[in-house]
């Protein structure tokens, strides 16, 4: 039995023109100690699914499906399971520690918080726990007393706080959801780093969402390519890197700027994906890609397009999809 198993998810938020699906039918299995990544412009739906993993969207939205987690439907658990799923089964680490983390709370104490709740740990354990903790994550409280307050932290040490609040009951699962936002190069690469070491060590599952490719090359083993709430690819991170066969997938490669181009005084202008995202209440009736996409059809315009196996492990929802071992072009 898999670890997670998500069976048809759809999500629907209010908005001025009423209930919107923002996640449409995502289907999705993970196995234990394995890392996903997903990947996706802005406004894609990739953390409106976390946090539908963890049953933490807003009131007045609708969720269908399952989320099933250990033979255990997340969904259907009133308030008191579910709060004994996230940060103890589930730990997930949030976009910006800044607004994450409580600023007037010292950071020991918001470490604590899920160890005291979930394992029931006295006082003396509880330290020796966030103690270790602070170790595990590089802030020794030699240097880093735990009476610290965020804003005494800087983005990379209030980020490495959040890892530690992260797994500090253990999770089977970790979500990490642009964990390296407005970080530095170095300070991303040693976040990274962490969650990698801490995933491995520790055999946790880790959900990697993100819109850099890079990130998702360095940290997962499967990747999940999402577009307007919904799976346009989905593989093995190498097949799917190497082998791309949506169009969206190329067009988020062929955008990414490559080192040493500012040099050449004849570089053509930085690649992008024609169009704009549609709005919820406005998308078309087939493919959602449909009016960005130069391959497109009349058939992607009116339906649908149904999952096409690449490989073993590599699908492509397309109708047209790429075949760059061909280079062919021909999409009609």
């Amino acid at each position: 039995m898999s670890l997670l198993e998500v069976q048809d998810l759809s999500v629907s938020l209010k908005t001025a023109q009423g209930l919107q699906d923002v996640i449409r039918h995502v289907n999705l299995s993970m196995d234990a100690g394995e890392k996903l990544g997903i990947v996706g412009e802005s406004g894609c739906g990739k953390s409106i699914f976390a946090l539908a993993l963890i049953s933490l969207l807003p009131p007045d939205s609708q969720t269908n499906g399952k989320v099933i987690l250990e033979g255990q439907d997340v969904l259907s658990l009133n308030s008191t399971q579910i709060c004994s799923i996230r940060g103890n089964r589930i730990g997930m680490i949030f976009q910006e520690p800044m607004t994450a983390l409580n600023p007037v709370q010292k950071i020991g104490t918001q470490i604590g918080e899920s160890i005291r709740l979930h394992l029931k740990l006295s006082r003396k354990q509880t330290l020796e726990r966030v103690t270790e903790l602070m170790d595990k994550v590089g802030l020794p409280v030699s240097r880093f007393p735990l009476n610290l307050y965020p804003h005494q932290l800087s983005g990379g040490q209030r980020q490495r706080v959040m890892i530690a609040m992260a797994i500090a009951c253990n999770p089977t699962i970790l979500i990490a959801d642009e964990p390296t936002t407005a970080l530095d190069v170095t300070v991303q690469e040693q976040i990274l780093d962490l969650i990698r070491d801490l995933s491995d060590s520790s055999g946790i599952a880790l959900i990697m969402i993100s819109h850099d490719l890079g990130v998702i090359a360095q940290t997962t083993q499967r990747v999940m390519v999402m577009y307007t709430g919904s799976i346009v690819e989905m593989g093995d991170t190498v097949d799917v890197f190497q082998n791309m066969r949506h169009p969206y997938t190329h067009g988020l490669f062929s955008a990414i700027p490559h080192v040493g181009s500012s040099l050449d005084s004849r570089r053509k202008r930085l690649t992008s994906i024609p169009g704009q995202v549609p709005q919820l209440h406005n998308r078309p009736m087939g493919c959602n890609f449909a009016d960005r996409c130069p391959r497109a059809s009349r058939r992607c315009q009116e339906n649908e397009p149904p999952a096409t196996w690449v490989s073993d492990h590599h699908r492509v929802w397309c109708y047209h999809p790429i075949n760059l071992s061909s280079n062919r072009e021909n999409t009609r």
